[in-house]
């Protein structure tokens, strides 16, 4: 390992490259064969979806961050993380009006975005709070007080951030592959298996220590003793993120609030999925979306509806192919057409993009969603994830347009939001990364209060 700041010089790296190991190795390694009979993609254009005039009144963007900072209390490398979600409300109706008439005064542009932030401090490496016995326990505690003093809305009526997590526990099988082990090395109990409970419970045992709902999570196992934690830090931010929009989801059904889908989009960053010890979460949330979906389709009288959500990857495996792609037989670009989404079956992805001779399906236990490929009419290039409502949308020895709900809004939408500032960027996830970066809305109810602004003009629209 290197001393802080000394980095490699360039014959150092060159050596690596030319290594006879390397070398050695490399030769071993497979090559992806570029025959004839490779999968080839199945490519659906926008105007043979025959889009609907249909633009939604609002997008809600989901994206978190995450920082770890030295603190000193004596011990060496004490640390506390800092994890924050975003949600920003783009004003879609608002942004078209005024991109109409250019050029837009920059202070009447920035009304068109509301955002309102979550944020908690986790301990990390040597960091103990009150009486718990160690760093790891001090984080359990501290997650669980995040999850359960968070929530979307003021009424009483209304669940917490904790109440969301606890509804998707139980849709996670008691007996699963991977048997959780008591959080206290110590347990008194003969197998030293975890119980699972809600909310704040007592261990069986003699030493009757506290257990939490959010420990079947399992981040705390990946904490390190010594050094940096964000890994477990990213873990955690990714899973209030993914939480957090089935809360929002569930917040509206509590407050009798879901026909504003009607008029909203959600956009979240990242693929939909989760990994890692949460992974469960993902059939969870699969389930859940699905109930939410027909719910939704009853409170809008249409059979027909489905929920607007979708997920962007920025960087990746899939980002770097859909990149090639793009790329003509001499390196020049642009090369597929626009407007075109490209739907990705599981032969595909393990022929051309994730090398896999598993005869299980790409992401079947980590992913509540599903990938394509999309190129706007600017030439923006975007990996989408598209929800997983119903049996049929999971089947990826198939990639039929019916398999990606709402596939030509979310391909119009894409449209529109696609951002000039960073390549194959949009707005949205931007205005959430950078309001999550720097929270400065943390505890307004904005999306509380759209909601039923929203529900109130729906019902006006109807009278």
């Amino acid at each position: 390992m290197p001393y802080e700041n000394e980095f490699a010089h360039y014959k150092p790296i060159k050596r690596i490259t030319e290594s006879v190991q390397v070398q050695a190795l490399l030769k071993r390694a497979r090559v992806k064969p570029d025959s004839p009979e490779s999968i080839s993609l199945d490519m659906v254009a926008l105007t043979q979806l025959k889009p609907s005039d249909w633009t939604p009144d609002f997008v809600l963007a989901i994206d978190g961050s995450m920082d770890e900072e030295r603190v000193k209390n004596g011990y060496p490398s004490a640390a506390i993380g800092y994890v924050t979600v975003a949600s920003v409300l783009l004003d879609v109706a608002k942004m078209m009006r005024l991109d109409a008439h250019r050029p837009v005064d920059p202070k009447e542009f920035r009304t068109i975005e509301n955002a309102e932030s979550i944020d908690g401090a986790l301990p990390g490496c040597n960091v103990v709070i009150d009486e718990e016995l160690s760093a790891v326990h001090s984080f359990r505690r501290a997650l669980f007080e995040l999850f359960q003093c968070r929530q979307m809305s003021e009424s009483e009526k209304c669940e917490s951030v904790l109440d969301t997590y606890q509804a998707l526990l139980k849709y996670k099988p008691i007996n699963d592959n991977s048997p959780q082990r008591c959080p206290y090395e110590d347990c008194l109990q003969l197998d030293q298996s975890y119980q699972r409970g809600q909310d704040e419970y007592i261990c069986s045992c003699a030493h009757a220590r506290s257990l939490f709902s959010t420990d079947a999570l399992r981040i705390h196992e990946f904490m390190k003793p010594e050094g940096s934690n964000q890994s477990m830090l990213t873990e955690t931010m990714n899973v209030l993120e993914r939480i957090w929009m089935v809360h929002f989801l569930r917040t509206l059904e509590q407050e009798k609030l879901l026909p504003v889908l009607q008029r909203l989009a959600i956009v979240m960053d990242g693929p939909l999925a989760v990994f890692g010890a949460p992974a469960w979460l993902s059939s969870a949330i699969k389930s859940e979306l699905s109930r939410i979906n027909d719910v939704a389709k009853q409170a809008v009288a249409d059979d027909k509806f489905d929920l607007l959500l979708f997920g962007v990857e920025k960087t990746g495996a899939f980002m770097e192919h859909l990149t090639e792609l793009d790329k003509g037989p001499n390196g020049e670009h642009d090369t597929l057409p626009r407007q075109s989404a490209m739907l990705l079956t599981d032969d595909y992805i393990k022929q051309r993009i994730i090398f896999s001779n598993s005869e299980r399906e790409y992401g079947r236990n980590t992913y509540f969603g599903r990938k394509a490929f999309y190129k706007t009419t600017s030439g923006a290039l975007i990996v989408l994830n598209s929800p997983l409502l119903n049996e049929d949308h999971g089947d990826l020895k198939r990639a039929e347009y019916t398999q990606f709900p709402r596939l030509a809004d979310i391909m119009s939408l894409l449209d529109t939001l696609v951002s000039a500032r960073y390549r194959n960027s949009v707005t949205p996830l931007i205005s959430a990364h950078a309001e999550a970066a720097i929270p400065m809305n943390l505890g307004k109810r904005v999306l509380e209060k759209l909601a039923r602004q929203l529900m109130s003009e729906t019902s006006k629209k109807k009278a």
